[in-house]
């Protein structure tokens, strides 16, 4: 079963998106901040992470730095997650290390189709 980590602080965020995502297939696996975002990269080795970019303790993009830095990490896909659409946001992002962005509130259709973009980009046949 194809695993997504899930990092993000708010809970009705985080109910709305596990639940849709378990019920397209993926077994999902969540962090409440930056921080514990990265150790369960490591500790759950995800096919793939949502990446909220406004988060506690560290925040979404020092923690896809750390992800990415990570030899054990670096391939896993990241997929930002911000309310802030503005001009240069995106750029921002990739730049952190991102692999793809999406703005919240979340379309989910079209976020599950940038999900299974990047995991056939990894070679991982997608569950939903």
């Amino acid at each position: 079963m194809t695993k997504i980590l899930l990092v993000e602080d708010n809970e009705m965020n985080r109910d709305m998106l596990s639940r849709r995502l378990i019920r397209k297939g993926y077994e999902v696996v969540m962090a409440m901040d930056g921080q514990q975002g990265v150790a369960m990269a490591s500790s759950e080795r995800p096919d793939l992470i949502l990446m909220d970019m406004s988060l506690p303790v560290i925040d979404g993009w020092e923690a896809t730095r750390q992800v990415k830095a990570g030899d054990a990490t670096k391939a896993i896909p990241v997929i930002a997650l911000t309310a802030h659409a503005m001009s240069g946001e995106r750029e921002k992002c990739l730049a952190a290390g991102c692999d793809e962005y999406d703005t919240k509130p979340v379309e989910f259709n079209r976020l599950i189709e940038k999900i299974v973009a990047l995991l056939a980009k990894n070679g991982v046949q997608a569950t939903g």
